[in-house]
């Protein structure tokens, strides 16, 4: 990577039948004590992840979130949903970066460079500093999600098609938080409200 300002950026929730996807861009300070600890947040213990979260809010150079919601995912697709969700990360930014970093083989169109690496999160310690940040700000809403609808059991699963959360949608019809243009969700006819 060259010099200058690195944002790594990554999503969560792209594959789940509810909820909103969330991205995050965050510039570290190449002094960060915890640079060598930043993993992909699927590889990290809830507790780490929570951990990292905390620290790299208070000391990373900055930081953003931003989200697609159900409504956006459902109008424009989930590949795009997650390109805008990760341009307005980006752009949230109150640093503006010179050089973007994404996880995954896509890169969202910006008035900047941006990058594509495939296993990014595993490889870049912006890009897993930015799927730390964004599945604890996705899973927290999905659990604050399980308060209204509990039926549904989301603070178990995240919104993922488990076998649980199939036979849930079956029995109770699909959340206005489920997203109606995935093939099991559109199966579930009736909403709840």
């Amino acid at each position: 990577m060259s010099d200058g300002l690195i944002a790594g950026v990554d999503e969560v929730g792209r594959g789940p039948l509810a909820g909103p996807v969330v991205a995050a861009a965050v510039i570290l300070r190449m002094d960060d004590p915890c640079l060598g600890e930043y993993r992909d947040s699927k590889r990290l213990s809830a507790r780490k992840r929570l951990a990292l979260y905390h620290h790299l809010r208070r000391h990373a150079l900055a930081y953003a979130l931003a989200q697609a919601s159900v409504e956006e995912i459902d109008a424009l697709n989930i590949l795009n949903a997650t390109m805008l969700a990760m341009r307005r990360a980006v752009e949230a930014l109150p640093i503006r970066p010179d050089q973007v970093v994404v996880d995954g083989n896509r890169k969202p169109s910006l008035a900047v460079p941006v990058r594509a690496v495939v296993g990014g999160d595993a490889k870049v310690p912006q890009i897993a500093a930015a799927s730390i940040a964004a599945k604890v700000v996705r899973d927290r809403f999905m659990c604050r999600l399980d308060v209204q609808f509990p039926q549904y059991a989301f603070a178990a699963h995240k919104g993922y098609g488990t076998k649980a959360h199939l036979e849930a949608l079956a029995a109770h019809g699909a959340s206005p938080w489920h997203r109606r243009s995935f093939a099991p969700v559109r199966r579930c006819s009736s909403g709840v409200g």
